[in-house]
């Protein structure tokens, strides 16, 4: 589902009631995320969201894994929206990321 103009965006948006603070809700209860960052990244039409999520579920798993993990955890709310781009990281990957980054 794409929106032909910013009405329709708008309407689109508002009726999927899928919101930065509902995927960030949904995350941290289904997959015990310590951190979760969301993104819309659709120009305010909340269609299209990036995620970055720190989950001690992902220990072990490859990224394919996780991204399953993720998806099905959010599987009513992926299907509502037009583009979803998860970053997976254990506490232990997000730390070094975080020292990295400075």
């Amino acid at each position: 589902m794409s929106a032909e103009t910013d009405t329709q965006a708008a309407e689109a948006a508002s009726t999927s009631g899928i919101t930065p603070t509902s995927l960030k809700s949904t995350l941290t209860e289904k997959l015990d995320a310590q951190h979760v960052a969301i993104e819309d990244i659709s120009g305010g039409c909340g269609q299209a969201f990036e995620a970055t999520i720190v989950s001690p579920l992902f220990v072990k798993k490859t990224s394919l894994a996780r991204h399953r993990l993720v998806n099905s955890a959010l599987k009513t709310e992926i299907a509502a929206i037009h583009a979803w781009t998860p970053k997976c990281f254990t506490p232990e990957e997000w730390e070094k990321k975080r020292a990295q980054d400075g």
